[in-house]
């Protein structure tokens, strides 16, 4: 309960403080290419529950192709560029902590297509849990595009090495999460940010 309370708080609160920044960036992707300002797209969440997440569209709004991005994926628009680059296009996802899919800290939550590859041990222990916005895994592996775009295979790459070395970061977190563990996992993903 502290815990959701603590998201719930902190989580109003920035959406409160933000939200006049969360405007000006919706408006700046709504001019900078056609389609919505917002982009919604299903992950697995608690206990294996599917919920649609929110993030700001980085992406041409026509987009097809894997869920993966890859370098410089071309599909990728220049104010997509910028909000990836300093991780905003995750701001939204304040929503879905408010509407309890969601937690400021926990393991990021993945889609249907790569939770199915999780071991039956390791998807049980990840999804004990409410995903998060940030994650110990998320902060080491910020590298990721660029790893896959060195890869012949990009998508089995990301399963055969990436996943792997995320699930064990985030099966650590879901065994021994505190909710002082969660404000330290906070403080390093706002130092990350600004300085980007």
């Amino acid at each position: 309960m502290p815990k959701r309370l603590f998201d719930l708080v902190i989580a109003s609160l920035a959406l409160l403080l933000l939200s006049p920044l969360l405007l000006g960036l919706a408006l700046w992707i709504r001019l900078d290419s056609p389609g919505p300002a917002l982009f919604r797209q299903e992950r697995v969440g608690r206990h294996g529950k599917t919920f649609r997440i929110h993030k700001f569209r980085t992406m041409r709004a026509d987009a097809a192709g894997l869920p993966l991005t890859v370098g410089t994926d071309a599909r990728i628009t220049r104010a997509g560029h910028w909000l990836r680059s300093r991780r905003l296009d995750e701001l939204p996802q304040l929503i879905d902590v408010l509407k309890g899919d969601m937690s400021l800290v926990g393991p990021r939550p993945e889609v249907p297509r790569y939770v199915a590859h999780y071991p039956p041990a390791l998807r049980a222990a990840v999804l004990s849990v409410r995903p998060g916005i940030t994650d110990p895994a998320s902060l080491a592996h910020l590298d990721e595009g660029a790893l896959l775009a060195r890869a012949a295979d990009p998508e089995r790459a990301y399963v055969e090495q990436v996943l792997p070395a995320k699930l064990a970061q985030q099966v650590a977190y879901a065994g021994r999460a505190t909710l002082v563990s969660d404000l330290r996992i906070l403080l390093r993903t706002l130092r990350l940010l600004a300085s980007r």
